[in-house]
């Protein structure tokens, strides 16, 4: 069945409120009959997230500043009709809307797959959507009424799971291929090009590229990802800050020098690799001006960049035997017209190339939020030890 829901005819009611927590921050978006009425950044200082071991226990300073934040901005919690929120870490899961319920919470909460701050998310959005209710039932006490019950959602998760078996094989049987990719924001993009041309034969595939701090690619084809990079795990391409596909034998050595501990090792792959490792930087911006003023190793390295990003395109592009309609270039990072015009250039053989530049997952998360108040979304119930 073909989920990717391009939907155009929807009228958009009622109020949904939106939210994605990053590392240092808590993006939130509401939007009224369909319109933004704000969309904006709560930013934690490194002197708040001090005081915390873990980013599960900055929930409560979370959820603190996000109801302030809410009272700043006069949203009365019995206004919002729907809370949607960025997936976790959760498995096993396919693509599509979940809504939030215990076995969700528990396994964000535990981290059983991952810690990660997207897992406050739905923590949060869930505190939100019981505060809703609870202002609605005091609203309605005296009177009697009945009221329609918030419930909060994610939708899109980045573990995400349709590979294909074959996909997922690994070269010795403890080690299988995992998925951890840009979900939301991918599938948000072949919504936008299919809505943009119309309506597409079946069978088309489409290779998505989310190029950030992380990078990953993903192939589309008819609503499912059937194959995929992993955004942390060492499957995928140079990023500005991760290390990307490591040689094995050279990894074992470093793990075994006795120099770094497990978790400095980690942090050297993800968070300290790439430009960051080789420049101090995250800001490709920054390493192409070194480029523009004749650092050599700055040439080098955005020529590896753009031919490991191709590399994995191709592979993908392998997957779908070769048969790919497009192209599609996403993500902070494709705001840079000369890198993505080298990409388009090395993946011509492949298909056209379209650039979608930045990311908007507030907003695909609205879209989710009104398709559910409108009844034209299929939601999925998410049970923890589920097997694909």
């Amino acid at each position: 069945m073909d989920n990717t829901e391009t939907d155009v005819d929807i009228r958009p009611e009622g109020n949904v409120l939106t939210i994605n927590t990053g590392s240092t921050s808590t993006k939130v978006g509401y939007y009224s009959d369909g319109v933004c009425i704000f969309h904006s950044r709560i930013e934690h200082s490194a002197d708040e997230l001090a005081h915390f071991s873990t980013v599960m226990d900055q929930h409560r300073l979370r959820h603190r500043a996000l109801r302030d934040f809410l009272d700043s901005k006069r949203i009365p919690p019995a206004e919002i009709d729907v809370v949607m929120a960025r997936g976790g870490l959760i498995t096993p899961v396919i693509t599509g809307v979940y809504e939030v319920n215990a076995d969700m919470l528990e396994v964000l909460e535990s981290g059983r797959d991952g810690i990660h701050a997207c897992n406050l998310s739905a923590i949060l959005a869930d505190d939100i959507a019981r505060e809703v209710n609870e202002a609605r039932a005091l609203t309605l006490a005296e009177s009697g009424g009945a009221f329609r019950q918030c419930r909060a959602y994610i939708a899109d998760p980045p573990m995400a799971d349709e590979m294909l078996e074959e996909c997922k094989l690994g070269g010795i049987p403890e080690f299988s291929r995992k998925t951890l990719f840009h979900a939301l924001n991918s599938r948000a993009v072949v919504r936008r090009y299919i809505r943009e041309r119309g309506r597409m034969p079946r069978n088309r595939s489409l290779i998505v590229a989310h190029l950030g701090g992380g990078v990953t690619v993903s192939l589309h084809r008819d609503g499912k990802v059937i194959d995929t990079t992993h955004g942390l795990g060492g499957d995928g391409p140079i990023t500005p800050e991760r290390a990307g596909c490591c040689p094995p034998f050279e990894l074992i050595d470093l793990c075994f020098s006795g120099q770094y501990t497990r978790e400095q090792i980690r942090r050297r792959l993800v968070g300290g690799g790439g430009a960051v490792a080789y420049f101090g930087t995250s800001n490709m911006m920054d390493v192409q001006k070194l480029a523009d003023g004749g650092n050599a190793r700055a040439r080098v390295f955005l020529r590896a960049f753009v031919l490991n990003i191709c590399k994995y395109i191709a592979a993908l592009a392998a997957t779908a035997d070769g048969k790919v309609d497009a192209i599609v270039l996403t993500g902070g990072i494709a705001h840079n017209a000369q890198l993505m015009d080298r990409i388009a250039r090395k993946c011509s053989f492949i298909a056209p190339t379209v650039v979608y530049p930045g990311e908007d997952e507030l907003k695909s998360l609205a879209e989710y939020g009104y398709r559910i108040l409108a009844g034209r979304t299929h939601i999925h119930t998410y049970h923890k030890d589920h097997r694909l």
